[in-house]
């Protein structure tokens, strides 16, 4: 059986004890609590080791979209029209690659690519900060142990220096 304790921060942190193994998690959301001390239970059952979080099990900004996209439908606000062919073109776009391989020329890459595609300013302004909220949203929420988050703030303080007439510069920026 599980035990589960509400901390001083609001955060719930999970613990198992069974089979002579000892396992524990932080989570912000006590039902993704339960969730983790089920499959961790399972697992222990089955001989296996308790599983870990599932921001681990996390390896694709794929994964980051779909994580997103389901917490935000489970708190009944369902992504609307724009939102959602955003993270769909984001998911076609990044959606294969590594978490940890995220930086900041992939992201210039991907910005002139939409360019390329007729995408303006504002239009590159919004699929960045849509990048920036998936990977932020995983590391606050989810406790992602990497640190994409960095990446998505350098390159929204990129894009915020250039003036908005400018704002094209970042896209020439040169090839490395």
């Amino acid at each position: 059986m599980a035990s589960i304790t509400k901390l001083p921060s609001g955060t719930c942190r999970v613990q198992i004890r069974r089979k002579g193994r000892c396992a524990s998690e932080t989570f912000l959301r006590r039902d993704d609590a339960h969730r983790w001390a089920r499959q961790a239970e399972t697992r222990v059952d089955q001989g296996l080791a308790p599983n870990t979080s599932s921001a681990a099990r996390l390896q694709t900004f794929g994964d980051l979209n779909n994580l997103h996209i389901a917490d935000i439908c489970e708190v009944g606000k369902s992504p609307r029209r724009s939102k959602a062919a955003t993270l769909a073109a984001l998911k076609r776009d990044l959606g294969s690659e590594k978490i940890g391989q995220l930086n900041r020329q992939m992201l210039i890459e991907y910005g002139r690519k939409r360019a390329d595609q007729g995408a303006g300013p504002v239009t590159l302004g919004i699929d960045i900060g849509v990048i920036k909220m998936i990977l932020t949203h995983a590391a606050v929420v989810h406790g992602l142990e990497t640190s994409p988050c960095a990446t998505a703030t350098e390159i929204v303080a990129l894009w915020t220096s250039c003036p908005m007439n400018l704002r094209s510069c970042m896209w020439s920026l040169p090839h490395s």
